[in-house]
């Protein structure tokens, strides 16, 4: 399973390990067990500090097809069920390195409050090997536990566990299980794990012991390429830069097949967001990853507040925090997420393989979502509110040339609804006629657009009435030494090149302010310091 080119890259990745890390199968039989033990031989064959063994684990792990990592002979409370490959086999990978001693690269603040949990967490993941956003998840949690002894992670493959995905009614993927109760479902992030960790126990933000950083020229919010267009752009200028983001790649992360970045014919998603990570890394850029920005406190100078706790100072700010999945904000949407309504084809299609199911939406993403879908569904209804559809015409041609691929056009989604906790049918309204109509299928996938990531701000800077930051042609907001870049702004046309430009003209605008208020701005942060000691002291 693999060949000679990742035999040869394991090597180099293994090859300064200090600690052994054996893999620990579960004895038993399973007709895909054969297969599994070839893969971790497989890889155990690339350095003597990774070795492979069978062993009855006494009901520690799932079944025959499960093991777990020990180092030196101590469970890390690391496990996987299945065969992690396809998307997962990086997380096998990393689980193997940063169990063996690896820095984990997680920002210092959370490190701290994972460390802090000081009762059992036992998370179970279960994942499709085609999904693209679950290995985010898987990662995170594996780094917990390596962080924790008091924190273990399961990552299960769904296809190989029909029986568990019947039992607990999972229909999208990553899903989320901590001490056998669902903790997260269908899409999230690894800073809403975070979050949802914060929920459960707020004390463990604490004793976060993270010296504050010093006063920064620029603190970037966002991790799209807007955002890495304007941190690189920043610290190219010698700037003290921080970026913050959940997420490096944003909604780019989730896009499979990327034809129009111009120099660049045809990539992927995961692949421009690696590229982009590997940009970022030849620069000195603060990264503060899988952290939310909480609140935006202007003035000359301006704080920013994290869902850590920490607070940032900085002479200029640039958000570039994107946009997300718009809803339908219709009956049996929000109730039925991870039960048939998903808005990742890619993550959740799979799951929907020979049923029928809809997508909302003729535009690019939706037509897209559509010929994807049709070559795993039975069948695909596409709903398109307008007269026409909206997607380039060479879509549009695709689409009409798959015989299992329904468009209906002028038509208003009205409700979905759902049957025994899964989504069953879809009603409609034909908007010429105004007649409604049903339609029985198994899944709904959302593709109407997106909606601008501004909730944070307030009313910090001025926005549409649609939640765009309203910018000039140098990027400058209605608050001075702010700015904004990208899909979050009134720019029109929401294109990967567009945001990569205008991240950078944020950069420079921000600089050439920067070039004329620096050192009143300084002083008056020593100030502002020497007001703070002051009252600290008293």
């Amino acid at each position: 399973m693999l060949n000679n080119q990742i035999l040869e890259a394991l090597k180099g990745y293994t090859a300064d390990m200090q600690k052994t890390v054996t893999f620990v199968l579960q004895t038993g039989e399973h007709s895909k067990r054969n297969e599994l033990i070839e893969f971790l031989k497989g890889f155990a064959s690339v350095s003597n500090k990774v070795q492979f063994e069978e062993r009855d684990l006494n009901g520690k792990v799932r079944s025959p097809i499960s093991f777990l990592l020990e180092v030196d002979g101590q469970d890390t409370g690391l496990q996987f069920s299945g065969i992690p490959s396809g998307h997962e086999f990086n997380s096998l990978v990393l689980a193997v390195l940063q169990s063996a001693g690896t820095p984990i690269k997680l920002d210092s603040s959370l490190q701290n409050m994972v460390k802090n949990v000081d009762h059992e967490m036992k998370f179970e993941v279960f994942v499709s090997l085609s999904c693209h956003n679950c290995p985010d998840v898987v990662q995170a949690l594996n780094q917990f536990a390596v962080l924790n002894p008091n924190i273990s992670a399961e990552m299960i493959d769904g296809g190989l566990f029909q029986d568990v995905i019947e039992e607990r009614d999972i229909q999208g993927v990553p899903s989320v299980y901590l001490n056998g109760e669902l903790f997260a479902n269908g899409k999230i992030t690894a800073a809403e794990l975070i979050d949802k960790l914060l929920e459960k126990d707020p004390s463990i933000a604490k004793a976060d012991s993270n010296e504050k950083l010093p006063l920064q020229d620029v603190v970037v919010i966002g991790g799209g390429p807007a955002g890495v267009s304007s941190a690189i752009y920043s610290a190219r200028k010698g700037l003290k830069v921080t970026l913050i983001a959940d997420r490096i790649g944003g909604q780019v992360k989730d896009t499979m097949g990327i034809e129009n970045l111009i120099s660049v014919p045809k990539t992927t998603g995961p692949e421009l967001v690696g590229a982009l990570q590997t940009h970022m890394d030849e620069y000195d850029i603060t990264i503060k990853e899988h952290l939310r920005v909480t609140e935006v406190n202007q003035g000359d100078i301006k704080s920013i507040a994290l869902s850590s706790g920490e607070v940032i100072d900085t002479k200029t700010v640039i958000i570039a925090t994107g946009a997300k999945w718009r809803e339908l904000g219709i009956p049996g949407e929000k109730e039925n997420v991870g039960n048939g309504v998903a808005y990742c084809p890619h993550c959740d299609g799979p799951f929907f393989k020979g049923k029928d199911v809809a997508v909302i939406g003729g535009g690019n993403s939706g037509i897209e979502a559509a010929l994807d879908l049709a070559g795993i569904v039975k069948s695909v209804t596409v709903f398109e509110f307008m007269p026409e559809l909206k997607a380039d015409q060479v879509l549009v041609d695709q689409a009409e040339g798959k015989d299992n691929i329904t468009i209906l056009k002028n038509v208003a989604t009205q409700e979905i609804h759902a049957d025994g906790g899964k989504v069953s049918s879809i009603s409609y309204q034909d908007r010429a006629t105004e007649t409604t109509h049903s339609i029985d299928l198994d899944g709904v996938f959302v593709q109407i657009g997106l909606v601008p990531n501004t909730s944070f701000l307030g009313d910090v800077v001025e926005t549409t009435k649609f939640g765009e930051i309203v910018i000039n042609e140098k990027c400058e907001t209605s608050q001075p030494g702010i700015y904004a870049a990208g899909d979050v702004t009134t720019v029109p046309y929401k294109q990967i090149v567009v945001s990569m430009g205008e991240g950078s003209k944020a950069s420079l605008a921000s600089f050439e302010y920067l070039l004329a208020n620096s050192s009143k701005l300084e002083n008056m942060y020593e100030d502002h310091q020497s007001s703070q000691q002051a009252r600290d002291a008293a």
